[in-house]
């Protein structure tokens, strides 16, 4: 038995096993739980991270806490040991205020990319007692070196205005070598708490 379940129409029972042998299986690599961090990183090869072509799509699920109102972002690594691939990206964001004086979806030039090595922009976070950001990070076929890697990603966070901000991002990262590290960060102070998961998707 694979475990996966899928929809089962027009049958009485609602549910039937998946055929044996499908795809799709999402696999935990790696958690790592921040405690003031400046930066988490996942490297492939090191502390049981495997970020290579073992699987064509990675994710990066987190929950994060800032120690001040900041960006969180992220950055990818191709080979060496900077975090500086080149990267091209387009940035916008649903916001809606606690008192309704902001309700706004727009396009965000400021976090956009355009070739360029800085760190990609995913949300601006406030860092109240009760603030917290969530989002998820695909990164697809990290390990090719023939092709670019594409990411999208989607955050959803307490903004300062204070209300509800929802962010959307997808770039690629216009390089022929290997991904074979990311690493997030906070524009100023650090990941006060929080967690980032990460798993690998198997073909489908």
């Amino acid at each position: 038995m694979t475990g996966i379940i899928s929809d089962n129409v027009g049958r009485p029972s609602g549910l039937i096993k998946a055929a044996s042998g499908g795809g799709g299986v999402w696999t935990k690599i790696k958690e790592i739980t921040a405690s003031s961090d400046s930066t988490i990183s996942f490297v492939d090869g090191t502390s049981d991270v495997v970020l290579d072509s073992t699987y064509p799509i990675y994710v990066f699920k987190f929950n994060i806490h800032p120690s001040a109102d900041a960006r969180l972002q992220v950055n990818f690594r191709d080979g060496g040991s900077s975090y500086d691939a080149t990267k091209t990206s387009t940035f916008w964001e649903a916001s809606h205020a606690e008192d309704e004086g902001r309700a706004e979806v727009g396009y965000v030039t400021d976090y956009d990319l355009a070739q360029s090595t800085s760190v990609q922009a995913l949300a601006y976070v406030s860092n109240g007692n009760e603030e917290v950001s969530a989002g998820t990070l695909h990164l697809f076929s990290p390990s090719s070196t023939t092709f670019v890697k594409h990411y999208i990603c989607r955050v959803s966070c307490h903004h300062s205005m204070p209300g509800s901000i929802d962010t959307f991002i997808a770039g690629y990262c216009n390089v022929t070598a290997a991904i074979d590290g990311v690493q997030f960060s906070m524009s100023s102070g650090n990941i006060d708490a929080g967690t980032i998961k990460m798993y690998g998707i198997g073909d489908s």
